[in-house]
């Protein structure tokens, strides 16, 4: 089990493999953390696809809206799709895109973040300065391995729950 400093800026994503605990920064990036805990503890990520994964890269997730595989799931919109809450501005840091960290999924518009989010399966520093880091995996990053790849995988993995650690 995971050392959990911070259980209320911690999130734990139930995968098919096992359990992924992430720790939130949200000394880093407070809007980006407070986002994905609003967004857990309204079940919102529950069961939501992961549509792009590509070997060596990262894994997308997050589309709340468009993603859900129990709510009439397509494939080919997931991955276009938010909440029903407005964009977050970017919170850029020095943090660098290394292996297990947690990125801020958007359009061209850097304040266009809202649901979805990526894992980062390499040191993706090409990425630096230009996407948000809000969190990093603490334990499970070899379920977050285990992903089926693809663009869009064509039977993709889920996120079977996802709960911030102080209410689990």
């Amino acid at each position: 089990m995971a050392d959990i400093k911070d259980p209320e800026n911690t999130i734990l994503i139930e995968l098919t493999g096992g359990t992924v605990t992430i720790e939130l920064l949200a000394d880093v990036a407070p809007l980006h953390v407070e986002r994905m805990k609003t967004l857990a503890r309204s079940g919102a990520y529950d069961n939501v696809a992961f549509h792009r994964v590509i070997e060596g890269f990262m894994a997308q997730t997050g589309d709340v809206q468009h993603g859900n595989m129990e709510n009439d799931f397509n494939l080919g919109r997931a991955g276009t799709g938010g909440s029903d809450l407005g964009d977050v501005a970017a919170e850029f840091s020095k943090l660098p895109h290394d292996r297990g960290t947690i990125g801020a999924a958007r359009s061209q518009n850097p304040n266009s973040a809202n649901s979805q989010f990526f894992i980062n399966f390499s040191d993706n520093h090409f990425l630096n300065g230009q996407y948000t880091v809000y969190g990093r995996v603490i334990e499970g990053m070899d379920h977050v391995d285990a992903i089926v790849k693809g663009e869009p995988p064509t039977h993709p993995d889920r996120m079977i729950s996802m709960k911030v650690a102080a209410d689990a």
